[in-house]
């Protein structure tokens, strides 16, 4: 499994260039980007194509080489294959069949964006969220009260109403980091809150081009200063569960039905002790 540069081809690794002169074949995401980084660096070589339409087939094809005794890598379009990219698949093959899979590190938009970020401790990966409005407000439900750092990725023609989204289901004050282009000539980084990110884009055409990696902050710990809130919190929980109690209490008060959710969740933890 071999990492390629995200945009900037001098972002590969020497081990990589050598694992791509020396393989059997290559399977790439889409052969017209792999060639081009192959002539870019004096690379003979072929590339097959392994991608999401053709997953299951191209897998089998890799098996036939590794079951030949041939050497195989396999590369995406950009970054680390098998992260939001196709290559899983032919992975867990050759792993049921007792072949030696080998990572070959290198660029990850992932790892790019959040170095330069400013956040630390643990975080979550979603990857690309579903590209149809409903669905993706669903996902995001799921992540609303998720304490860590939120990473995911997104297409030009999907930002702005993906932002709008993540404002009006995560919270308008969280951080939101836009790093858009990483490694690239029009690499930018933007860093304000939900609230105003869909504005910033808005005003310029240019800033909605390109790939995207968005960083949003967890979700705020309760306030416990809210004394009231909580006092509503408790008096509901006493005769409803805790998802019915949130959103009622949240109605009441106007306090932030996440930082209600994370202490709910503790109230009910303290009543079982």
């Amino acid at each position: 499994m071999v990492a390629t540069p995200i945009g900037n081809l001098a972002d590969i690794t020497l081990r990589a260039l050598e694992v791509l002169r020396t393989v059997d074949a290559i399977f790439a995401e889409d052969t017209r980007v792999t060639r081009a980084l192959l002539a870019h660096h004096g690379i003979d070589a072929k590339a097959r194509s392994l991608h999401a339409h053709n997953e299951d087939r191209a897998a089998q094809e890799v098996m036939a080489a590794l079951e030949a005794g041939r050497d195989v890598a396999l590369v995406s379009d950009a970054g680390t294959p098998g992260i939001s990219d196709p290559g899983a698949r032919a992975v867990q093959s050759a792993l049921a069949a007792g072949k030696e899979v080998i990572p070959i590190p290198g660029a990850s938009a992932l790892a790019a964006a959040l170095s330069i970020s400013g956040t630390q401790g643990p975080f979550a990966f979603l990857g690309f969220l579903p590209s149809k409005g409903a669905a993706r407000r669903r996902a995001l439900e799921r992540w609303r009260e998720f304490p860590h750092t939120l990473v995911l990725y997104e297409a030009p023609h999907r930002i702005l109403e993906c932002l709008v989204d993540l404002a009006d289901l995560l919270g308008k004050d969280r951080a939101v980091v836009i790093a858009r282009e990483l490694t690239k000539m029009f690499e930018s980084v933007h860093h304000c809150r939900l609230a105003d990110a869909h504005a910033w884009l808005a005003e310029d055409a240019n800033r909605q081009r390109g790939e995207f990696v968005l960083i949003v902050s967890g979700a705020p710990a309760p306030d416990e200063d809210d004394s009231e809130a909580r006092r509503v919190l408790e008096a509901l929980l006493d005769e409803l569960p805790v998802k019915t109690a949130v959103k009622l209490a949240a109605t009441i008060t106007g306090a932030p039905r996440n930082a209600l959710y994370a202490a709910a969740l503790d109230l009910e933890k303290a009543r079982q002790r």
